[in-house]
This record gives structure tokens, C-alpha cells and sequence, in this order.
């Protein structure tokens, strides 16, 4: 058993970054939560049969661009474009003055990998087996992503991947945390990253869970979730490191929990109890109450099962006082194995700002709960406590609660 008296008690949020449908950094991202600018829209950038039938919410930047702003090549996946840029803004944001005497680690989430390129390189290849590009397969595998941007920040000391479906970034963030609690890391930059792939596409549309109009996640008539892409990180340091910053966060990590139903593959058990497990985890280990959680920033993808599961879960916890709650899903659409770390930058804006995200397009609350998701901007929250969750395929389940330190 790990000797409890080497445990340090916080991890603090030093900086975020983010790209997504809705803007291209964290800034952009606030402004189109403020506004309620959703960025779903047409099929753009895959070359797909699905093209004017399936709205997703694309990254409004080319890899040529990405590449442009970033500086590198243009042939690496758009999976590892959109990680650089996220990492990137995150440890610019964070403003530590020097990582060469601190052990720093980059724990990266993605699904996809590079299959974006591998889906380039077999459209030739299939065709012709003396053409395709090899370059185009050799970071196909999703520890290749995180390896490409490791590099390109420089972080050398801890360097691994995690690929658990949705759930991937939060369980990546919280890992974080536990290497530094435990005296293992000073600092981890800690997140994911997905880009939209035709197998995706392909995938979700066979599942029959794509809605063909923009998604209305906890709305009784919604008819499933909108595919996103993008990217989101944190950069947790230890409490030595964060009284050494010059700009002090504002935010810590206080809770965190993973749990596994194992009910089924591709859908979330019906009385929610992943779910509910991963939440009473997340507010034991902070040493919270129900009632202490100002805002849950929802799974919410839209889909008929994974929302009345999350709202199962959520009355079973939370009943009779729930707190405000929204799924941002609804402006990013769902971006897989980057959705924790967009989400987690989310829900440190929230507390920083004092903000609850509208949950868009919300016409009709599930009539089955005694409770809504907000509908509209709310300013001037006195939040302390925000609750994110991530429920994965296969059960995997994890939520991480953000705490104001005032």
C-alpha cells in the first residue's frame, strides 16, 4: 500500500488550451460559448459518401493550415496537428518558466491515430500495390501521436498513451494527477486528441446513432449525437511548482474517479450504474457532498441510451437538489477521445468566469427526470465546485470535479 504521508494533497490547473469546432484556441472557444455559436455544419474535409447527409462539427482549419501556424510539416496527421496546437496553448498559457529541472510528463488520449493518413495511403494502395505512400502508415497507431508531440514540446521524462473510447482524456488527466500526487512527475500536460476519419463516420452511421439534423443532448426527442474533432489539455503541476508561477491558478483538481460497468460494448447499462459509480468515486475522494456540486458539465451525447443512463445516474445521486447542468456537446459535437480534455478546459472556464453553458437546441426535457439542462447563458455563477463527466464504450466510465481555490 503507497505510504499515504508522501501524498500531496492538490493538483493545480497551471494552463489550458483548446481547439475545436467552435474556435481555434481557448479564447475563440470562450467567446462562441458565450455567444451560443454551435460548429456543426457540413461535411468539408473528408472525402466520404456521407458528404450534405451527416453534419459534424469540424476543426475550421486545413492540415495545410495547422501545419502553417504550428510550423511543421503538413504530412503528419491531422490527429497530431490538432494535439500540437492544443499542447502547445496550454504550456504557453501555464508560464512555467523553465521545465529543464522539473520532471514533466505528456499523457496524451486519442482513438483514431493516424488513420487519417492510413485511409489516404489504402484509397492508392487498394488500387495499385506499387502505390501509396509509406509515410502515410507509419504513425498509424495512437502511441504514434502522442510520441510526434511529445517530441515537438520537448517532454522527455514521462511520455504514454491512453485509448479507453470517450472516457480516454479524463482518465489520461486524472493519471496525471495521481503521478504527481505521488511524487512521481512535477508537471504533466494532460489531455487528447481525435480528428474526424471516414472509419468513424462509417462506424458511428452503422451503430444508427448519428442524428441527421444538430444534435439536442437530454431533450426527449433527440435522435443521437453529432461526430466532432479537436483537441484539449491541461497542465497540472504540483504544489511546489504552482507557488513558484507568477500568474497563481485558480483551479485544482479535487476529485476523480474511473469505474466499469462492463454491461456492453457500445452502450452504457440502463440503471446507469458505471456512471453513478464514477461520480460517488470522483466526490468521495474530493471529500464533497451531492449538494456541494455547483454545475455538471454533462456527457450528453445526444444518443437515447447514454443520456437517459448519465440522467438515471445523476437523480439517483443528486436527488432531490440537482445542480445546473449542460452538455457542450451540443457546440463541439461529440470529439471522442478528446472530449474529456475539451470538456475539462470547459469546465475550468466555468469556474473561472462564473459561466453555465447553455445545453443548445433543448426543447423538451426527458420527461422521465424531475430535472432540465439550462437553455441559456448564465453569468455571474458563484461557482466552486464543477463535476465533468466522460462514459466511454465498454462500460469505462470516468468524472473529474474541478474546484475553485478561493
Amino acid at each position: 500500500m503507497q505510504d499515504q504521508s508522501n501524498i500531496q494533497s492538490r493538483v493545480y490547473v497551471a494552463g489550458t488550451g483548446v481547439i475545436s469546432a467552435i474556435g481555434n484556441n481557448v479564447e475563440e472557444c470562450l467567446a462562441s460559448l458565450e455567444k451560443g455559436e454551435a460548429g456543426m455544419g457540413g461535411i468539408t474535409m473528408l472525402d466520404t459518401i456521407h458528404r450534405n447527409q451527416i453534419p459534424v462539427a469540424e476543426v475550421k482549419l486545413s492540415n495545410e493550415a495547422l501545419a502553417a501556424r504550428l510550423n511543421v510539416s503538413p504530412l503528419l496527421s491531422r490527429t497530431a496537428l490538432l494535439s500540437m496546437m492544443a499542447a502547445k496553448e496550454a504550456l504557453q498559457q501555464a508560464n512555467i518558466p523553465s521545465l529543464s529541472n522539473l520532471r514533466t510528463g505528456f499523457i496524451s488520449a486519442n482513438t483514431v491515430g493516424g488513420m487519417d493518413k492510413s485511409e489516404q495511403f489504402f484509397e492508392a494502395f487498394l488500387t495499385d500495390a506499387e502505390k501509396g505512400r509509406l509515410r502515410d502508415v507509419v504513425n498509424h497507431e495512437c502511441g504514434s501521436v502522442t510520441e510526434l508531440v511529445a517530441d515537438a514540446l520537448n517532454i522527455k521524462d514521462y511520455v504514454t498513451t491512453i485509448s479507453t473510447a470517450c472516457s480516454s482524456s479524463a482518465n489520461a488527466i486524472f493519471f496525471g494527477a495521481r503521478l504527481i500526487r505521488h511524487g512521481m512527475l512535477d508537471v504533466v500536460v494532460a489531455g487528447g486528441t481525435d480528428a474526424l476519419t471516414k472509419f468513424t463516420l462509417n462506424g458511428f452511421n452503422t451503430l444508427m446513432i448519428l442524428d441527421r439534423e444538430y444534435c439536442k443532448p437530454f431533450d426527449e426527442n433527440r435522435q443521437g449525437l453529432n461526430l466532432g474533432e479537436g483537441a484539449g489539455y491541461v497542465v497540472l503541476v504540483s504544489e511546489k511548482v504552482a507557488a513558484t508561477l507568477a500568474d497563481l491558478p485558480t483551479s485544482y483538481l479535487s476529485g476523480y474517479c474511473n469505474k466499469n460497468d462492463a454491461y456492453h460494448q457500445t452502450a452504457s447499462s440502463p440503471d446507469g450504474r458505471g456512471s453513478y459509480m464514477a461520480m460517488q468515486g470522483a466526490l468521495a475522494m474530493s471529500g464533497l457532498q451531492p449538494a456541494d456540486v455547483d454545475y455538471i458539465n454533462l456527457h450528453g451525447t445526444g444518443t437515447q441510451n447514454n443520456d437517459q443512463a448519465e440522467g438515471t445516474a445523476i437523480q439517483r445521486l443528486f436527488e432531490p437538489h440537482y445542480p445546473k447542468m449542460s452538455s457542450t456537446k451540443s457546440f463541439t459535437g461529440h470529439t471522442l477521445g478528446a472530449s474529456g480534455g475539451i470538456e475539462a478546459v470547459f469546465s475550468v472556464l466555468a469556474l473561472k468566469h462564473g459561466l453555465v453553458y447553455p445545453n443548445l437546441r433543448l426543447q423538451t426535457p426527458i420527461e422521465a427526470f424531475p430535472f432540465a439542462a439550462e437553455t441559456k447563458l448564465l453569468t455571474n455563477q458563484p461557482l466552486k465546485h464543477v463535476l465533468s463527466n466522460s462514459f466511454g464504450f465498454g462500460g469505462n466510465c470516468s468524472s473529474l470535479i474541478f474546484s475553485n481555490i478561493a
